[in-house]
């Protein structure tokens, strides 16, 4: 198995991330291409720096309209508002002797915004793969309901600074580009240095971890060391949590590739450098792990036959699954509890393809991790024709699971005047027959 294992010595964000990606590896061009492929004014720097003496390398955004701001400084705090907020004018920033990572407080004046569903939907329409998509949009779904839930407002009334927006799509889309180029099957990470003191943003000065740092740490282990400063940024939150990190001591591995990626501030006295190392380990045939997501909805004032059309039309959207369970509700009144499975990156149309068309007023989801077994169909020959065979295997190879398909031995059986459950035992018996042989030979 292949370990991704970041040591958060001194925080982590998204910038320090890119940097260390680029320096254990990743082609610097691959990351260029991802930000250009996302077609919202943002390019690459990387160069290399040292801090507290070792060296890293430092990977800034820029844009247009503040390359030279942006230069030597990392990622600007991804600052959120709620709809009901007064507008502000002035750039969101982390200093006061309080930030490992960000610029000093600069002017903007009626800075534009970006809400969480324009943001998705610059992810869904770049030209990058699925896997890449469905890790990002995750960690924005993630960042989005860590501020909803802070500010008591709808995920939907989140959004984000114009810059800082991009900043942000840019450092999460790139490292979920930059992850996938090195392989990696398992992430893990040390306790996480947040860092100390107080950070000033858009609702006033707060306490290190800032909010919705604190909300997407969940059960991480943190503590604080090093001069008052802040450490971990959401950014650097999000993408902890989209890559489900694992929390341990670093397991036994043979090391492959190493890098440190830099901070924008050079700390005395302790490097501000995020280290990566890449290395196999001796774990065997673990399977790999992906999220899904799961949307939620009990509805009581509709009819069988529209839930069965609604959930139709779900399948057809590309969700993996669709299932209803009779509930018992408030007042004695029964219900049905819709549950949708799909890729993360599909939440949103689906979500708003069940308020389109069902009669329920509310719609919850979360995103959880999934083991699947790997899959395959193998053709069986059978007296009334081919019969393909669903065969879930282990890890390893070894057959865990085979089941006829369905819908062949439905058509046999109604073209032959059979019971349906004689041609699945059949088929059954056919291809462990043919499996003995096999093994035999």
């Amino acid at each position: 198995m292949r370990i991704g294992y970041l040591e958060c010595f001194s925080g982590i964000s998204g910038d320090m991330l890119l940097g260390a990606l680029v320096d254990a590896g990743v082609p610097f061009d691959l990351l260029e291409q991802t930000a250009v492929a996302l077609n919202v004014g943002a390019r690459l720097e990387a160069r290399k720096v040292m801090r507290g003496g070792l060296s890293g390398t430092k990977v800034d955004v820029l844009t247009p309209d503040h390359d030279a701001s942006k230069r030597g400084n990392p990622e600007p705090h991804p600052e959120v508002q709620h709809t009901h907020e007064a507008h502000s004018h002035q750039h969101p920033s982390h200093a006061h002797h309080s930030h490992t990572h960000e610029p000093a407080p600069t002017t903007h004046s009626h800075a534009p915004h970006r809400h969480l569903s324009a943001i998705l939907e610059i992810i869904r329409k770049a030209p990058l793969s699925d896997s890449v998509k469905a890790r990002s949009t995750r960690a924005f779904q993630l960042l989005g309901e860590a501020e909803a839930a802070i500010h008591s407002i709808p995920v939907e009334s989140v959004h984000f600074h114009e810059v800082g927006a991009v900043d942000t799509i840019v450092d999460i889309v790139c490292t979920a580009a930059g992850c996938e180029a090195l392989g990696v099957d398992r992430w893990m990470a040390s306790s996480l240095n947040v860092g100390s003191g107080t950070v000033v943003c858009q609702h006033g000065t707060l306490p290190v971890p800032a909010p919705a740092t604190l909300a997407l740490l969940k059960d991480a282990p943190v503590y604080a060391a090093g001069p008052p400063m802040e450490r971990v940024t959401p950014t650097g939150a999000a993408i902890l949590r989209m890559l489900d990190v694992t929390y341990a001591p670093l397991p036994a591995v043979r090391i492959q590739a190493s890098g440190y990626g830099a901070g924008g501030r050079d700390t005395p006295g302790e490097p501000n450098l995020l280290r990566i190392l890449v290395g196999e380990s001796e774990e065997k045939n673990a399977e790999p792990v992906e999220s899904i997501a799961i949307l939620e909805s009990v509805i009581d004032d509709s009819s069988p036959q529209l839930l069965a059309y609604v959930s139709d039309l779900l399948l057809a959207a590309g969700a993996w699954d669709v299932y209803r369970v009779a509930v018992q509700m408030k007042k004695g009144r029964t219900g049905v509890q819709l549950t949708v499975l799909c890729r993360p990156d599909l939440v949103p149309a689906l979500r708003e393809l069940i308020f389109r068309e069902s009669t329920t007023i509310g719609v919850h989801w979360r995103i959880e991790n999934k083991v699947a077994l790997a899959r395959e169909f193998q053709p069986v020959q059978t007296p009334w024709g081919v019969v393909n065979m669903k065969i879930a295997r282990w890890h390893s190879g070894k057959i865990a699971n085979a089941s006829p398909e369905y819908e062949d031995c439905r058509q046999i059986a109604e073209r032959h005047a059979l019971p349906l459950k004689q041609v699945m035992l059949e088929v059954q018996r056919i291809f462990a027959s043919n499996e003995s042989a096999k093994v035999g030979n």
